[in-house]
């Protein structure tokens, strides 16, 4: 709900109910062509897509596009990284906050898609916070914007051969 990305490109007219619509269509997409992972009580998810994953089907790109409404040109492509997977979502209810649960919704993923066949994980966020939590886990920030009026976007990555050498060493 707080997030600065979401409330930079989803329209404040019934903003929790277009959030809550993306997300559902955001999580089923990733269901269906990558790994979705949630916590016991439902208290945190994380979503990955491999680097092969198909693009969201016509209607799926009709509902996002009506949800993010005037708002939609405020969308940007990030660049593909032929190889990495991408974390698209990491969330955890602000109740559960500050207990590890995101930090282990990422060892969890980053450990599977490792298994899968992953050498790379990549992501954006646009809290400060999570640049901080993500560097806990390996991350590396790999670039920074600013977009007009909206938040700061890092973008970040995690090459996984590197990260087990870490790790193990």
């Amino acid at each position: 709900m707080d997030y600065p990305w979401t409330r930079w490109v989803i329209p404040e007219d019934d903003y929790a109910k277009r959030l809550r619509r993306l997300q559902g269509l955001y999580l089923r997409h990733a269901l269906r062509h990558g790994v979705v992972f949630v916590t016991q009580g439902h208290a945190g998810a994380a979503a990955l897509l491999p680097p092969d994953a198909a693009d969201p089907s016509k209607s799926t790109m009709e509902q996002i596009i009506a949800l993010h409404g005037e708002r939609i040109g405020r969308l940007t492509d990030s660049p593909s990284a032929a190889r990495a997977w991408t974390l698209e979502t990491l969330g955890v209810r602000p109740s559960h906050r500050g207990r590890g649960l995101g930090s282990a919704l990422i060892a969890h993923a980053l450990r599977d898609v490792s298994r899968r066949g992953a050498k790379e994980v990549r992501l954006e966020t646009s809290d400060a916070r999570n640049v901080r939590l993500y560097e806990r886990h390996g991350f590396q920030v790999t670039g920074c914007t600013d977009s007009d009026g909206g938040p700061t976007v890092w973008a970040m990555k995690l090459r996984l051969a590197e990260s087990e050498q870490r790790r193990s060493g």
